[in-house]
């Protein structure tokens, strides 16, 4: 499902004439094969989202490549990058990211207008999709009139409805309380589970990374190792 070849990434501060390199990321090299949790586990400041940026298309590496669903998305431009996730990838944000004037509905929505789904197929994939998160009754609530864990579980619901086969997860249990956390990560298994879709998880909370089929650990911009948690 995805692919990532000899990455390299760095970021130029300063102005011209006085710039100075930092190294983020440095020859990250792993896949992650269809149907698996894997969690990409490090401190703050070890690259491990600047390297989820880099899958998502938000930011270009500076060497190396990054293939998804058998597409080398590192030769896209922007444009065609941002046609590819709408079919292929869903995001789970740590801070939900719901625009607060919209309705659940409203914000479960939105991907399937940019999409260009006609009306009365969004209708159907909503309600639908709201069914599966346990929100089929929530839909016109707006998200402050929602618990920090039904906002996730929208949010969940809104990279759900495009029928993704990957969901890429930045610290999706950060702004939740142990027994909602708890929650979510049995939800996600289940959607591993039941739908086959692959997660995955960048996280620095070894309860989440437990969840996974394998963690792959950065520390420094670089990879120290991958281990098998547990056989599917």
């Amino acid at each position: 499902m995805i692919t990532v070849k000899n990455l390299y990434h760095h970021f130029e501060l300063g102005k011209k004439g006085d710039k100075t390199i930092l190294s983020v990321l440095q020859d990250i090299s792993f896949q992650v094969k269809e149907k698996e949790i894997v969690s990409i586990k490090g401190r703050s400041g070890s690259g491990k989202s600047t390297l989820l940026h880099l899958i998502s298309g938000f930011i270009r590496p500076v060497q190396g490549e990054i293939w998804i669903n058998g597409t080398k998305v590192t030769d896209l431009n922007e444009s065609e990058f941002a046609a590819f996730r709408l079919q292929n990838v869903g995001f789970i944000f740590q801070n939900f990211q719901l625009i607060p004037s919209m309705t659940a509905y409203q914000n479960v929505e939105l991907p399937l207008i940019l999409r260009g789904t006609t009306e009365e197929d969004r209708k159907n994939m909503v309600e639908v999709t709201l069914r599966k998160v346990g929100l089929e009754n929530h839909g016109d609530h707006y998200p402050s009139e929602l618990s920090g864990g039904q906002q996730q579980r929208v949010s969940i619901a809104r990279a759900l409805v495009l029928n993704p086969p990957l969901i890429l997860a930045d610290e999706p249990t950060g702004s939740l309380d142990s027994e909602t956390e708890e929650n979510l990560l049995d939800f996600i298994q289940q959607l591993n589970n039941e739908l086959g879709i692959t997660f995955l998880i960048i996280t620095h909370d070894d309860q989440v990374a437990r969840i996974g089929n394998r963690t792959i650990e950065l520390a420094d911009g670089a990879l120290v190792e991958g281990e098998v948690l547990h056989e599917v």
